[in-house]
Protein backbone atom coordinates (compact mmCIF):
# COMPACT_ATOMS: atom_id res chain seq x y z
CA UNK A 1 0.00 0.00 0.00
CA UNK A 2 1.13 3.64 -0.81
CA UNK A 3 2.75 5.45 2.15
CA UNK A 4 1.06 8.57 1.47
CA UNK A 5 -2.17 6.16 1.56
CA UNK A 6 -1.44 5.11 5.33
CA UNK A 7 -0.14 8.78 6.03
CA UNK A 8 -3.62 10.44 4.79
CA UNK A 9 -5.60 7.60 7.16
CA UNK A 10 -4.01 7.82 9.81
CA UNK A 11 -4.33 11.17 9.72
CA UNK A 12 -8.05 11.14 9.55
CA UNK A 13 -8.32 8.19 11.96
CA UNK A 14 -6.82 10.23 14.66
CA UNK A 15 -8.40 13.64 13.18
CA UNK A 16 -4.98 15.50 13.82
CA UNK A 17 -3.96 18.58 12.23
CA UNK A 18 -0.45 19.62 10.39
CA UNK A 19 1.20 20.97 13.73
CA UNK A 20 0.17 17.47 15.55
CA UNK A 21 1.54 15.31 12.69
CA UNK A 22 4.50 17.38 12.87
CA UNK A 23 5.03 16.76 16.33
CA UNK A 24 5.10 13.16 15.96
CA UNK A 25 7.83 13.00 12.65
CA UNK A 26 9.75 14.74 15.41
CA UNK A 27 9.20 12.08 17.77
CA UNK A 28 10.21 9.72 15.33
CA UNK A 29 13.39 12.08 14.43
CA UNK A 30 12.02 13.33 11.42
CA UNK A 31 12.53 17.22 10.23
CA UNK A 32 9.34 17.34 8.38
CA UNK A 33 7.52 20.84 8.08
CA UNK A 34 3.72 21.40 7.79
CA UNK A 35 4.31 22.01 3.71
CA UNK A 36 5.95 18.85 3.15
CA UNK A 37 2.81 17.15 5.19
CA UNK A 38 0.74 19.38 2.99
CA UNK A 39 2.63 17.41 -0.14
CA UNK A 40 2.45 14.33 1.00
CA UNK A 41 -1.35 14.38 1.91
CA UNK A 42 -2.29 15.93 -1.78
CA UNK A 43 -3.26 13.06 -4.77
CA UNK A 44 -0.90 11.42 -6.85
CA UNK A 45 -2.62 13.59 -9.60
CA UNK A 46 -2.38 17.05 -7.57
CA UNK A 47 0.20 19.79 -8.15
CA UNK A 48 2.92 19.72 -5.53
CA UNK A 49 2.38 16.06 -4.77
CA UNK A 50 4.92 14.63 -2.81
CA UNK A 51 5.84 10.54 -1.84
CA UNK A 52 6.34 9.96 1.46
CA UNK A 53 9.45 7.73 1.49
CA UNK A 54 10.06 4.80 3.55
CA UNK A 55 12.24 6.01 5.76
CA UNK A 56 9.77 9.36 6.65
CA UNK A 57 6.66 6.31 7.46
CA UNK A 58 9.07 4.59 9.53
CA UNK A 59 9.55 7.94 11.35
CA UNK A 60 6.13 8.75 11.38
CA UNK A 61 5.19 5.09 13.29
CA UNK A 62 8.13 5.28 15.25
CA UNK A 63 6.83 8.24 16.36
CA UNK A 64 3.28 7.32 16.91
CA UNK A 65 4.68 4.89 18.78
CA UNK A 66 6.17 7.38 21.22
CA UNK A 67 3.55 9.29 21.56
CA UNK A 68 1.03 7.28 22.52
CA UNK A 69 3.02 4.64 24.69
CA UNK A 70 5.76 7.24 25.70
CA UNK A 71 9.29 7.49 25.54
CA UNK A 72 11.10 4.07 26.13
CA UNK A 73 14.29 5.03 28.45
CA UNK A 74 15.28 1.31 28.38
CA UNK A 75 16.23 -0.67 25.29
CA UNK A 76 16.16 -4.35 25.69
CA UNK A 77 18.22 -5.62 22.69
CA UNK A 78 21.41 -4.17 21.74
CA UNK A 79 21.24 -5.80 18.68
CA UNK A 80 18.09 -4.09 17.50
CA UNK A 81 18.67 -2.39 14.20
CA UNK A 82 15.69 0.01 13.12
CA UNK A 83 13.91 -1.03 9.94
CA UNK A 84 15.32 0.43 6.71
CA UNK A 85 12.47 -0.54 4.41
CA UNK A 86 8.29 -0.81 5.01
CA UNK A 87 6.11 -3.48 4.21
CA UNK A 88 2.71 -3.78 4.77
CA UNK A 89 3.39 -6.26 7.66
CA UNK A 90 5.72 -3.26 9.64
CA UNK A 91 2.60 -0.61 9.05
CA UNK A 92 0.41 -3.49 10.74
CA UNK A 93 3.02 -4.20 13.52
CA UNK A 94 3.84 -0.35 14.71
CA UNK A 95 -0.27 0.34 14.57
CA UNK A 96 -0.33 -3.09 16.76
CA UNK A 97 2.37 -1.41 19.28
CA UNK A 98 1.08 2.05 19.12
CA UNK A 99 -2.57 1.22 20.32
CA UNK A 100 -1.56 -1.24 22.42
CA UNK A 101 -3.50 -4.27 20.55
CA UNK A 102 -3.74 -8.09 21.35
CA UNK A 103 -4.98 -10.63 19.32
CA UNK A 104 -8.64 -10.31 20.39
CA UNK A 105 -8.28 -6.44 19.65
CA UNK A 106 -7.41 -7.08 15.92
CA UNK A 107 -10.14 -9.87 15.57
CA UNK A 108 -12.71 -6.99 16.65
CA UNK A 109 -10.94 -4.32 14.10
CA UNK A 110 -11.25 -7.04 11.15
CA UNK A 111 -14.75 -7.54 12.16
CA UNK A 112 -15.81 -3.81 11.94
CA UNK A 113 -14.46 -3.78 8.55
CA UNK A 114 -16.66 -6.64 7.66
CA UNK A 115 -12.96 -9.18 7.40
CA UNK A 116 -12.83 -12.01 9.03
CA UNK A 117 -9.36 -13.55 9.88
CA UNK A 118 -7.96 -16.65 11.50
CA UNK A 119 -5.68 -16.42 14.34
CA UNK A 120 -3.31 -18.73 12.52
CA UNK A 121 -3.59 -15.99 9.76
CA UNK A 122 -3.28 -12.87 11.93
CA UNK A 123 -0.38 -14.74 13.71
CA UNK A 124 1.46 -15.17 10.47
CA UNK A 125 1.49 -12.00 9.64
CA UNK A 126 3.22 -11.13 12.65
CA UNK A 127 6.71 -13.51 12.00
CA UNK A 128 9.47 -12.94 10.89
CA UNK A 129 10.32 -12.96 7.01
CA UNK A 130 11.68 -16.15 6.27
CA UNK A 131 10.00 -18.47 9.00
CA UNK A 132 8.22 -20.91 7.94
CA UNK A 133 4.75 -19.27 8.85
CA UNK A 134 5.10 -16.01 7.87
CA UNK A 135 2.25 -14.54 5.79
CA UNK A 136 3.10 -11.12 3.85
CA UNK A 137 -0.04 -8.48 4.25
CA UNK A 138 -1.88 -7.78 1.51
CA UNK A 139 -2.88 -4.34 0.34
CA UNK A 140 -6.14 -5.19 0.98
CA UNK A 141 -5.95 -7.03 4.60
CA UNK A 142 -4.03 -3.66 5.54
CA UNK A 143 -6.28 -1.52 4.16
CA UNK A 144 -9.28 -3.80 5.90
CA UNK A 145 -7.21 -3.28 9.42
CA UNK A 146 -7.06 0.63 9.09
CA UNK A 147 -10.93 1.18 8.03
CA UNK A 148 -12.25 -0.75 11.38
CA UNK A 149 -9.34 1.01 13.37
CA UNK A 150 -10.46 3.80 12.18
CA UNK A 151 -14.88 3.00 12.88
CA UNK A 152 -13.13 2.11 16.15
CA UNK A 153 -11.47 4.90 16.89
CA UNK A 154 -13.93 7.73 15.58
CA UNK A 155 -16.85 5.77 16.88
Amino acid sequence: MNNNDVLRSLRYMLDMSEPAMVKIFKLGEQDITPADIASFLRGEEDEGYQACMDTIMLGFLNGLVTFKRGENKEISDPDFKPEKNISNNIILKKLRVAFELKDLDMHEIFAKADYQISKPELSALFRKPGHSNYRACGDQILRYFLKGLTLRLRA
